[in-house]
Formats: structure tokens, C-alpha cells, sequence
């Protein structure tokens, strides 16, 4: 009788751990879905074996992913891009991401189609960059970044490089142009 009690539990321990999938859309510091920190680009295939992986910069007589790769789904939706350190070398870690569709998600629900004021709801901005088309907004304790088109801000700010852009400068209702997540692999990298 004894047995059969702890057969019950484990199987039941062992049916609620296959039922708790990981949400293939969730971001956070360490991973996206099924991929996670330290994983090597040549690994894509297998995690995205049901979508189509296009090779950015592919040439005949690879066997295996390396390089910049997008991500689609078989219906033909654009995921995300995925870039390694190095782009001729299958073994180079992932590094970069890119999410073009607004299912990519933080913890918090921040995502491609968010505005600057639900970042600033849920996130301490830790630094802000201009470029000539532009905003950079960079997060603070997160690899997530997050560019706005400069047409989002107010008109004196978008021609001239050289102003310095703060927070109170970017309307609540921008939108997010670019949706990006830069693991720090350095450390990672060493370890090899």
C-alpha cells in the first residue's frame, strides 16, 4: 500500500511538471521561450524545428545554423531575429534578439506594441542615447532595450542630434519602433 502511495505522488509530481510548459513568447534576462543564456546559435533548428529559420548571410556548404537568422512561423509571421557573437561560426553563442511580433513578452507585459508610459510604469529607465533617427532607451537591471522613432517625440527634439533627451522629453503614447533584448556573454565566452 505503501508503494502505490508513492507511486501516485511521483506520478502525479512527474504530470504537473510535464504540464507546466515554458511560454515560448516569455523574455527575461536569461532566456526567450526554450532558448536560454549560453546557448549556441547551431541549436535554433532544433528549438524551432515547426517554423522556418531563414539564413540571413547563408552560404552552400554550411550544414548547420550560423550567423543572423529569422525566425517565422509556418503560417509565414515574423518571430524574431536571433544574432551570435560570430557570424560565421555555428558554435558562437546567441547574443542579440530582435522581436517583431508583440507576443514576445516580459514578465511585466512589456512588448512590441507597448508605449513609453508602460515602460515607465514598470521599468526604471537607466540610460537614454539618441541617434539620427532614434531614441534608445535602455533599462535598468535588464538586457531588454527599446528604441523609439524620433517622430514620436515633440518637434524641437527630432533634428537636432545634439539635445540631450530625458524621459519627461518622450510623450506617454510613443510607440516602440524597435523591441531588443543583448545578453551579456563575455563571461560566458571566457568559460569555453
Amino acid at each position: 500500500m505503501f508503494k502505490k502511495i508513492i507511486f501516485i505522488v511521483l506520478a502525479t509530481f512527474l504530470f504537473v511538471q510535464c504540464a507546466e510548459e515554458k511560454d515560448p513568447y516569455l523574455i527575461s534576462n536569461t532566456s526567450v521561450g526554450e532558448l536560454t543564456i549560453g546557448m549556441k546559435i547551431k541549436q535554433v533548428d532544433s528549438i524551432f524545428a515547426q517554423d522556418s529559420i531563414v539564413k540571413l548571410y547563408s552560404r552552400n556548404d554550411e550544414f548547420s545554423t550560423q550567423g543572423e537568422v529569422e525566425i517565422y512561423e509556418k503560417g509565414g509571421n515574423r518571430l524574431m531575429l536571433i544574432s551570435p557573437r560570430g557570424n560565421n561560426d555555428p558554435d558562437a553563442l546567441i547574443s542579440n534578439f530582435q522581436f517583431y511580433d508583440p507576443r514576445y513578452k516580459t514578465d511585466k507585459g512589456l512588448n512590441l506594441n507597448s508605449t513609453f508610459k508602460d515602460v515607465k510604469a514598470n521599468y526604471e529607465i537607466a540610460n537614454i542615447e539618441t541617434t539620427l533617427s532614434t531614441v534608445v532607451v535602455f533599462l535598468k537591471d535588464s538586457d531588454i532595450f527599446i528604441n523609439i522613432d524620433k517622430k514620436e517625440l515633440p518637434e524641437n527634439f527630432r533634428y537636432n542630434p545634439s539635445l540631450v533627451i530625458d524621459v519627461t522629453n518622450i510623450p506617454d503614447d510613443a510607440k516602440i519602433k524597435y523591441f531588443m533584448l543583448s545578453w551579456k556573454i563575455d563571461e560566458l565566452e571566457e568559460k569555453e
